[in-house]
C-alpha cells in the first residue's frame, strides 16, 4: 500500500506543468533565401519584406514567399552588398507636415552616391530617396516609431572611427543628429516609450565592445549593457530588436537572418531564422524587452530596463550561423471574443469566474483532480483489505 501511494504521489506531481529551460532554445531553420541578410516589418497585411542578394521577397507568416519589386521599375541594387532594409511604419513628420507612405520600403544605397532608395508599396517603383555625404559607407536603418526625433529616418555611417547619424523626413530632406558617435553595428532600432530612462531613444550595438548604445535626439550616447557575448568584428552583437506589445499574449514569432558567408567562420545557412513567442515566454522574455543578437553563431539575449538594465542569454552561439540585419516581429491578430451565453438576473451577480482561479484550475486543477481520485481508490482498497483481515 506504502508503495502504490508512492508512485501515485509521484504520479501526480509528474502531471503538473514544468518551466521549459532557456538553455534548451534553438533557431529555427525557417525559410531559405539566397543571400538573406535582413528582414523587416511586417507590413500591414503582416508580411515580412525579406532581403537577399539584389532581391527582395514578401513572406507572409505561414511562410509563403513572394519575389517583390522585380518589374521594370523594381530594385536591383548592390548584389551581394549589405544593404539593409526599413519598412515603412507610415509615420507623420510635424516639422515638415508630410507623412511617409505606409509599407514603403527604405534601402541603404551602398554605391555611390551613398544614401538611400525608395521602393513604393507595390513594389513597381524604386529610385533615390536622399544622398548623404560625409561617410565612407552606410551600415544601420531604422524608422522612429515612439516620436522623438519626429518619426523620421534614421540611417548611420562610419567617419574616422565615428558614426555619423542622419534623420530623414518624408520629403528626403536630411539632418545630421551628430558625428561622432561610437562604432556602431547592422540592426539598429528605437527603443519604446516604456524602455526605462532609454525610451525614444536609436538603440545600436557595437561589435568590438559588445556594448549596446542609446543616442537621443540631441546625439547624447549613452551605454546601457554589455551582454556577456562574443566581441570583435564579424563576430559581435550584430543586432537589437524589442518585443512589441502583444507579442507574448496574443503569440507571434521572431525573425532573424542567417546568411551564407564565404571564407568565415561562421558559413551560414542562407536561412531565415525564427522563434516563438511562446519559447521566449518560457525563458521568461516580456513584452518591451529587448533582444540582442550577434553575427558570430547568432547567439541571443533579452534585457529587461526597469531602472537598472538586466541581460538573461536565451541562446548559445551556433557553430554555423551567420547572423546579419535585424530583429523582426510578427504578433498573430487577437481573436474576436466568444459571444457569452444569456445568464437570468439571478445568476449574473457574482457569476464571473476570479482568473486566479483560473489560473489555477488550468495548472493544477486537472492533476489535483487525478490526485483525489487515486487516493479514493487507495483508501477503498485499504477498506477491503480491513475487511478481509476481519474475516
Amino acid at each position: 500500500m506504502r508503495r502504490l501511494l508512492a508512485v501515485l504521489l509521484a504520479a501526480h506531481f509528474g502531471l503538473a506543468a514544468t518551466p521549459v529551460d532557456a538553455a534548451s532554445l534553438a533557431w529555427e531553420h525557417w525559410k531559405t533565401f539566397q543571400g538573406v541578410f535582413d528582414v523587416g516589418g511586417p507590413r500591414s497585411d503582416g508580411s515580412l519584406i525579406v532581403a537577399g542578394s539584389a532581391a527582395l521577397f514578401l513572406v507572409d507568416p505561414a511562410g509563403a514567399a513572394t519575389p517583390f519589386a522585380r518589374g521594370p521599375g523594381g530594385y536591383r541594387e548592390d548584389p551581394g552588398a549589405e544593404a539593409y532594409l526599413a519598412a515603412s511604419p507610415g509615420g507623420s513628420v510635424s516639422a515638415t507636415g508630410c507623412s511617409f507612405v505606409r509599407d514603403e520600403t527604405f534601402v541603404l544605397r551602398m554605391h555611390v552616391p551613398i544614401g538611400v532608395t525608395r521602393v513604393s508599396a507595390t513594389g513597381d517603383e524604386s529610385g533615390s530617396f536622399a544622398n548623404l555625404t560625409g561617410v565612407t559607407g552606410l551600415n544601420g536603418i531604422a524608422f522612429d516609431t515612439a516620436g522623438a526625433f519626429d518619426h523620421r529616418l534614421l540611417v548611420t555611417g562610419p567617419s574616422h572611427g565615428k558614426t555619423v547619424i542622419f534623420a530623414l523626413d518624408c520629403n528626403g530632406g536630411v539632418e545630421v543628429i551628430t558625428r561622432s558617435a561610437p562604432s556602431l553595428s547592422g540592426g539598429l532600432t528605437v527603443a519604446p516609450s516604456g524602455f526605462g530612462s532609454f525610451g525614444g531613444a536609436l538603440i545600436a550595438p557595437d561589435q568590438l565592445t559588445g556594448r549596446i548604445y542609446a543616442i537621443t535626439s540631441n546625439g547624447v550616447v549613452t551605454s546601457i549593457a554589455r551582454p556577456s557575448l562574443r566581441r570583435g568584428a564579424e563576430v559581435g552583437v550584430e543586432s537589437v530588436g524589442f518585443v512589441p506589445p502583444g507579442f507574448i499574449g496574443d503569440g507571434g514569432a521572431t525573425y532573424f537572418a542567417d546568411r551564407a558567408t564565404a571564407n568565415s567562420s561562421h558559413r551560414g545557412t542562407d536561412s531565415l531564422l525564427r522563434l516563438s513567442s511562446a519559447q521566449l515566454a518560457a525563458a521568461g522574455v516580456q513584452d518591451g524587452d529587448m533582444l540582442v543578437a550577434t553575427e558570430g553563431g547568432a547567439a541571443l539575449d533579452s534585457v529587461h530596463c526597469a531602472g537598472a538594465c538586466t541581460v538573461t542569454p536565451l541562446i548559445a552561439a551556433d557553430a554555423t550561423a551567420h547572423g546579419e540585419g535585424h530583429i523582426a516581429f510578427t504578433v498573430k491578430a487577437a481573436a474576436a471574443p466568444s459571444p457569452l451565453p444569456a445568464t437570468s438576473p439571478s445568476t449574473a451577480k457574482g457569476a464571473a469566474v476570479p482568473p486566479e482561479l483560473v489560473a489555477f484550475v488550468g495548472d493544477w486543477g486537472i492533476p489535483t483532480t487525478a490526485l483525489a481520485l487515486l487516493l479514493a481508490l487507495v483508501g477503498v482498497l485499504a477498506v477491503q483489505a480491513v475487511r478481509r483481515r476481519g474475516h
